[in-house]
């Protein structure tokens, strides 16, 4: 199916030079390349694991210099991404059945949102270097890291090529959390001693995203039940919903065991 994607005059997102693209070339690249990203989910593990036993037997690098200039340039990165894409949903909000069309509706995307969905889905294999540096430094590495790393790489190129109108709102909350977590990591890197609210608050906001993310697809599926137009894909919404829930799950349970399981230990 060929997705027509046209630039709103009148839309709040104008874009620079450098966003405009050939969108239909770069749906059709993703269409027959998107078994791409799980080559890249398994040379990841795989790469995990040899780095494991590689180091097994090592000390840890230390990696402050480069740790600092990687989480800055990802932090740089998603909130420039933020800034690009959170206003088509403010402008969307402010029409009547606003909710609905930014999550249901292709009305006023524009070939920025589009690129910057582009650069989201490749950003996804870039990230996959974030392990690297836990491999490396010899940090505890916990299921839920690898497993969010290699499900959004997958999600993010699987929903691409529909142009999934909810993605506004994936895109964005993505970007904002990301470059608030990022920062955050960079601080750390140089030694900083950011007070534990912070990565408290970081947990909650992430936590508050999947919540969005689910309320975003059963919103769809309810719409789609009741007969109203909803131009989402079935297994978009389907893959979606699994996914959010299953971080929701996750990071509810990672935010208990280090935020309030370990304050009650303390207490003791």
């Amino acid at each position: 199916m060929e997705i027509q994607l046209q630039f709103h005059p009148e839309s709040h997102v104008k874009p620079l030079e450098w966003e405009k693209f050939n969108f239909p070339k770069s749906v059709k690249w993703m269409e027959q390349h998107w078994h791409y990203s799980f080559i890249f989910s398994l040379m990841y593990i795989l790469i995990i694991h040899a780095g494991q036993m590689m180091m097994k037997n090592r000390r840890p690098f230390k990696l402050k210099s480069l740790l600092f200039l990687w989480n800055v340039s990802l932090a740089i990165f998603s909130i420039a991404g933020f800034l690009r894409t959170f206003p088509e949903i403010a402008k969307l909000l402010t029409e009547d059945s606003g909710f609905h069309k930014s999550v249901c509706s292709r009305e006023q995307q524009t070939i920025a949102t589009a690129f910057w969905s582009l650069l989201s889905a490749w950003s996804k294999v870039a990230e996959l270097f974030d392990t690297a540096f836990v491999v490396l430094r010899k940090q505890p590495l916990i299921f839920l890291h690898w497993y969010h790393h290699t499900s959004v790489l997958l999600f993010t190129w699987f929903t691409y090529t529909s142009m999934d109108p909810s993605n506004r709102w994936f895109l964005s909350m993505n970007y904002f959390i990301h470059g608030i977590m990022y920062a955050y990591y960079a601080l750390k890197a140089t030694g900083v001693k950011v007070p534990r609210s912070i990565s408290v608050v970081i947990t909650s906001l992430q936590i508050l995203q999947m919540i969005m993310g689910v309320t975003v697809n059963v919103y769809s599926l309810v719409v789609r039940a009741v007969g109203t137009p909803c131009a989402r894909k079935d297994m978009d919404v389907a893959v979606g919903l699994l996914m959010y829930f299953s971080y929701m799950i996750l990071f509810g349970n990672f935010f208990y065991k280090a935020y309030l399981k370990s304050s009650s230990k303390k207490r003791v």
